[in-house]
């Protein structure tokens, strides 16, 4: 896995140069969890079955959780080691607030 950066480029930005490959896997299982989304809302349309939509709804749910694991680890193997070795203890405060709120 390529060494990201993090990039701060003011007080309230901040970015991240993702490899290709990371933003490809990304944004794929952004698509895929589009495509859940619009066949939920065809099913609202077609009065399909209350049960049938809880359980694409419930896979939607899964596919998002799978977007976050993802994005965490890229974040904990790039970001956060990156500046742990720069002496920025900051940003275990930073990664403690985002899994409390990850996990609500």
């Amino acid at each position: 896995m390529a060494v990201k950066k993090c990039i701060e480029e003011s007080c309230c930005k901040k970015k991240t140069l993702r490899t290709e490959e990371e933003k490809k896997n990304l944004i794929n299982r952004l698509k895929r969890l589009e495509g859940q989304i619009r066949a939920i809302e065809k099913m609202i349309d077609e009065d399909s079955y209350c049960n049938d939509i809880l359980q694409q709804s419930m896979a939607a749910g899964s596919a998002l959780d799978g977007f976050n694991q993802t994005l965490l680890e890229y974040h904990l193997k790039g970001c956060v080691i990156e500046k742990i070795k720069n002496d920025d203890s900051e940003i275990i405060d930073e990664l403690l607030k985002t899994v409390r709120k990850l996990m609500k």
